[in-house]
């Protein structure tokens, strides 16, 4: 077959298809991270952000891709950001199989743009974009509210004579109209308010069982402010249906931050386990 120009393969058209899978599929056997990079199997090999290019894709595909991205079994990512345009947002809310108006999209495109302001990014996090979307048109309900909680770390000498670090989060939540009080244990600070989270939740959302963090990146927003930072927190997701996510939290606390984040993963999962 021919992929481009005139050089001719022998690789069946159907293999071909299986290339983005293959490489998936090899760094997980090798346990190594996904290169978002890498041609044609990267996830941001045909990644479109700016407003005028994700316009130009949604005419033509061909200004801007030298192939069809399905031929190697990868597809299409238009990126929402702070340069996003219509095309960009259209492109994602079609994908989430949402109803939106004309107005709706103003309002969210600017929403957006106040958000990526504050230190919020889109980009990777489509779950918290698809929240905040479904939030504004409200398809979606708050599941849980956090009226306090507090974070302890105790640096101290076990018995065995090791230096440890130990940290404790108290949450204070209301859940279907109960008040929950819950105490996590963890190695970090994150690790303790997610421990805590569960516990109080888990009576009303058994599936949060199989949710599972899997990657925690912190990114400083402006570092002349120096400790006072303000911090930008990712975290990917996933669960037993094999499903994968991020979330994106953004203070000046990095504690803050990452609940958010934590907030918006536990969010994400129930709305797919309950209107799934």
């Amino acid at each position: 077959m021919i992929l481009k120009t005139n050089f001719h393969t022998n690789i069946n058209k159907q293999n071909l298809k299986l290339l983005t899978k293959i490489s998936n599929t090899l760094s997980n056997i090798l346990n190594e991270p996904k290169s978002k990079n890498a041609p044609y199997v990267g996830e941001n090999a045909f990644s479109h952000k700016g407003g005028l290019h994700a316009s130009a894709v949604a005419k033509n595909p061909s200004t801007y891709e030298h192939i069809d991205p399905e031929l190697v079994g990868n597809s299409r990512n238009v990126i929402i950001s702070d340069q996003a345009g219509k095309a960009n947002l259209l492109s994602q809310i079609k994908k989430l199989s949402i109803e939106i108006d004309n107005e709706q999209i103003n309002q969210i495109l600017e929403l957006i743009k106040q958000k990526e302001a504050e230190g919020f990014s889109y980009d990777i996090a489509l779950a918290s974009f698809e929240l905040l979307v479904r939030k504004h048109i409200g398809q979606i309900k708050e599941y849980f509210k956090l009226n306090k909680f507090r974070v302890t770390d105790e640096r101290r000498w076990n018995a065995k004579g090791k230096l440890v670090t130990d940290s404790e989060a108290t949450v204070h939540l209301e859940v279907k109209n109960e008040d929950k009080m819950t105490v996590g244990i963890g190695n970090g600070p994150v690790n303790a308010i997610d421990s805590a989270l569960r516990q109080a939740l888990i009576d009303f959302y058994p599936t949060l069982n199989d949710l599972k963090l899997t990657d925690y990146k912190v990114m400083i927003l402006s570092s002349d402010k120096g400790t006072g930072a303000i911090t930008r927190v990712h975290i990917e997701s996933t669960d037993s249906n094999k499903q994968h996510w991020t979330t994106v939290g953004v203070s000046s606390n990095i504690i803050d931050a990452s609940y958010n984040a934590i907030y918006d993963s536990i969010s994400y999962k129930l709305f797919k386990d309950l209107n799934n």
